[in-house]
């Protein structure tokens, strides 16, 4: 908590606002590989939120105060998957594509090149809110060794089964139902139609 507010003071002080609209940034990297803009680190329970008017990384609020997660802390770094938008006339959320990046922690404001390797499809409040699992393209910061739906379903149930878990009890306010999950092949092209390629 206390880093947080030291960051966020920084920033406050320091006109640390960005030049670069995260959100409006590459769906790819030069490389060819989607990327993802990483909001909340790996094993932090703190919510924070990338502020498109600001254009800076600050803990999101709710009624006032601070969100923290009364629960595991986030299993995977969390953010999403710029130049797209789940929009809400057609059920979306009216937010760009939500991504966990199973991998050591990343900081928040980090661009990593990602490889989608499937996709829990959520429902929130009525809403589509569905979660793209990537593994970072650089194999030097993956913690697990699958690179498709198949692989990962056979190697790792129990990431897996924790990731629904955690979606389910992470937020007591939230009334979340979990659909089913999509392979890499319909993440990908979930990835496609939310930036309007399809």
């Amino acid at each position: 908590m206390r880093y947080f507010l030291t960051v966020l003071l920084l920033c406050l002080f320091s006109s640390c606002k960005s030049k670069v609209d995260y959100l409006k940034s590459e769906l790819r990297s030069e490389n060819g590989y989607f990327q993802a803009v990483i909001e909340i680190p790996a094993g932090t329970n703190s919510k924070i939120e990338y502020d498109k008017v600001d254009r800076i990384f600050k803990p999101s609020l709710r009624d006032g105060k601070e969100r923290t997660i009364d629960f595991l802390a986030y299993p995977a770094n969390y953010g999403f998957i710029p130049s797209t938008f789940s929009n809400p006339e057609k059920g979306g959320d009216g937010d760009a594509l939500d991504v966990m990046v199973l991998s050591s922690t990343i900081p928040s404001g980090k661009i990593v090149e990602i490889i989608p390797i499937g996709m829990i499809k959520l429902m929130d409040a009525g809403e589509q809110d569905f979660k793209v699992i990537a593994i970072p393209a650089d194999k030097g910061l993956r913690t697990i060794s699958a690179e498709n739906f198949k692989d990962f379903v056979k190697k790792y149930e129990p990431a897996k089964n924790i990731l629904e878990s955690w979606f389910l009890n992470y937020d007591p306010a939230d009334d979340t139902k979990i659909q089913g999950w999509a392979d890499e092949k319909e993440t990908e092209q979930e990835i496609l139609r939310l930036h309007g390629e399809l």
